[in-house]
Parts: structure tokens; sequence; C-alpha cells
């Protein structure tokens, strides 16, 4: 499928795969495709960042290619690595068949065959489908040197590789780069995306959220879960709840045949929301009873 050419349409496909997206992030997104930039989004952890990278590939047609980061990522580890047990193989049958030229050996330790490709490089190999889309995720949790290399993959598309040269794009992959702002992200890097920061919705646009993810979920019980959702986000929490928490707690509340919200059922439920248990403490005894009266008042017709 070819690149959206509207705001409206990139929407609309996005709304094609459940997934609710802005006026503002559709913005965003739509110049992104269209001018080839790569898009970082920041926000709180369970905003939906990961989730356009995934719906966004499946609406296009292409494939998803997800770097997950994490401390010490190094160049290696993201975009290449020798199958050393493959070369060794390969010397120990060489010698065993005598007549070993080690230097013609060495050409031939040092090419595809042996190559294993990690996601920076499986992004910048051309794809039956058209680009794919590269999900660099949570790119908060690697460090400086790491983000100076990214900045000539996503500069020039291309990586190097000292046995085999430069690799080139010769079609720049959709990037998307997450970060739930555990640290700062250098200036150098973010000037090479278009940028935007993804909030937690509003209520409606949750409603709307929890409507396409959960369609089984009855009006009065969305609502509910929703509204209680957003007054714990008010709360002195370690770890506030995402969307994808709503997501799943309003799934778990299916799965127990729940109707309406209670004191008891959200005691046993907590889990699916809260995921650190000093959260979960404050919640103990009246305290969700309080919670969910509030609620039930906001929700009440004026």
């Amino acid at each position: 499928m070819q690149n959206p050419t509207s705001i409206d349409a990139v929407q609309r496909i996005l709304a094609e795969q459940d997934y609710v997206c802005g006026r503002a992030l559709g913005t965003v997104t739509y110049l992104a495709l269209t001018l080839g930039r790569p898009l970082f989004l920041e926000g709180e952890a369970g905003t939906g960042k990961t989730e356009i990278a995934k719906a966004l590939a499946q609406a296009l047609g292409r494939r998803l290619i997800r770097l997950q980061c994490y401390e010490g990522l190094d160049a290696a580890s993201a975009v290449y690595e020798w199958n050393f047990t493959g070369q060794m193989i390969a010397i120990r049958a060489a010698e065993a068949s005598g007549g070993v030229d080690r230097g013609h050996l060495k050409d031939e330790l040092f090419t595809q065959e042996f190559l294993i490709e990690r996601p920076l490089l499986q992004a910048m190999r051309p794809q039956s489908g058209g680009a794919p889309v590269l999900l660099i995720d949570e790119i908060d949790r690697t460090d400086e040197p790491f983000e100076a290399f990214l900045l000539e993959a996503l500069s020039d598309f291309q990586v190097t590789i000292p046995e085999l040269g430069t690799i080139h794009a010769p079609e720049p992959p959709i990037v998307i780069l997450t970060s739930n702002r555990t640290r700062e992200v250098h200036d150098a890097l973010k000037r090479r995306c278009l940028y935007h920061w993804v909030d937690y919705p509003t209520f409606e646009r949750e409603i709307e959220i929890l409507q396409a993810r959960a369609p089984e979920a009855a009006e009065v019980l969305s609502r509910e879960i929703v509204a209680f959702v957003q007054r714990l986000r008010t709360e002195d929490l370690f770890k506030k709840p995402g969307v994808a928490e709503t997501i799943d707690w309003a799934k778990c509340l299916l799965a127990l045949d729940v109707i309406s919200l209670s004191p008891e059922v959200i005691a046993d439920t907590l889990g699916a929301i809260l995921k650190y248990q000093d959260d979960i403490a404050k919640l103990q005894g009246s305290e969700a009873k309080r919670l969910l009266d509030e609620v039930r008042a906001g929700l009440e017709p004026a």
C-alpha cells in the first residue's frame, strides 16, 4: 500500500487497525511519511507510542522491524554480528581437506553467508512489500555513544560494516523512535526527527480507544473504567496507569463477567492497572470506595 496522501487518510487507516489517532498525532505522522523524516514519540509509558508503529506497519502492509533498546546496547548488537560458529566450522573443514589458502579462506569467511543481520541492517535491505517500518523502541534506555552511532543511520540511512563496506538503503525505512523520558535524548538526534509528545488521552478519547480495543464492554462499564483510571492518574503514584492498563483492566473485568465496578472488584483486580505494591497498598481498605464514589458522582448527569 502506498503512503496516505492526507492527514485524514492517516487517521482512517490507523482507525482500521483499532488505533485511535488524534489530529495532532495524525498530522506529524503524515508529515513523517511524506517528508521521509524519522518520527520521535515521547511520553509516559503505556500511552500508545509503540502501538502506532505496529498499527502503521499493518495498515501499510509493511514489515515491522523492532529494535528494543536497553542499557549497554552497542552498534554490533543493533546492526550485525558474524556467525563465529559457522566460521569455525568452515575453517575446520578447510583444514581437514588440506591445501588451505589462508588469504582466500579469509575472504570467504567474511561474506553474506556468515553475516547475521540485526534490526538496523535488516531495515536497510530492500523489502518486497516496500520500505519497512523500523521501530527503535525506548531509545532513552541506551547511552550517548549509541545515540551518536544512530546519527549516521538516520541521516544517510546507511550503515558501515568494515569487512563489507557501506550498505545504503535503496528506499529509506519508515523510522519511529520512542522514549519514556527516563533521561533526555541528545538534541543532535532529535533534530533529525519530527517530534510529538504523546500525552494521556482525554476522557472522550480514552472511551473511544476502549471501545475500539474492548468493544464487548458495555457503555456504563467502559465509562466507569476510564473515569476510575483517569482519577487514579491524579493520585501520587509511583507509576500511573497508561492506556494499555486501561485496556488490560477492561479485558480482565469482562473475563470475570463484571457489569459494574465495586470496591471488592477493584481490590481483586488492581494488579491489572497498578504494577507496584506501594501503589496497590494506597488503595486498600476504604480508599477504593472513596475514589469510586467520587468517580460515580462525576459521571452522574447534571
